[in-house]
């Protein structure tokens, strides 16, 4: 099947949610029921950003562990830093790397109310398809 319900799955690393401070998101597995998806794209969503700069971090892992930035050669797109005026924003950054695991990591500044924000991984490429969904 060529669609794209077949080929795609999209994981949560951050949950909707209001963030006053840091948050560091839940890890997602690019083989994912032994598919091992070749390519990511990771979708930073806003709602409302009343005060505080929430700067956005990809960060990988080859063992679920040991974590670190991803070197911006291997990202598509700029990370964002964002603030009030970022309010209802969509942010797509493209990941290049080869590592088993991602995750999204908002480090948060200056907030009192904070922001609305959510990060979802959309896995594609995979090596088995059709996806198996949970």
């Amino acid at each position: 099947m060529n669609d794209i319900y077949s080929n795609c799955l999209v994981k949560a690393s951050l949950v909707p949610a209001v963030r006053t401070a840091t948050a560091t998101g839940t890890a997602v597995d690019r083989n994912e029921d032994g598919s091992m998806y070749q390519d990511a794209l990771i979708v930073v969503s806003t709602g409302v950003i009343t005060d505080g700069t929430h700067t956005i971090e990809v960060q990988d892992s080859a063992d679920n562990s040991s974590y670190a930035a991803v070197a911006s050669e291997f990202l598509q797109g700029t990370e964002p830093a964002i603030v009030a005026a970022n309010d209802n924003t969509t942010y797509e950054l493209g990941y290049l790397g080869r590592k088993r695991y991602l995750r999204v990591v908002s480090t948060v500044a200056g907030a009192t109310d904070g922001g609305a924000l959510a990060a979802l991984v959309v896995l594609s490429g995979p090596r088995v398809a059709p996806v198996v969904r949970n």
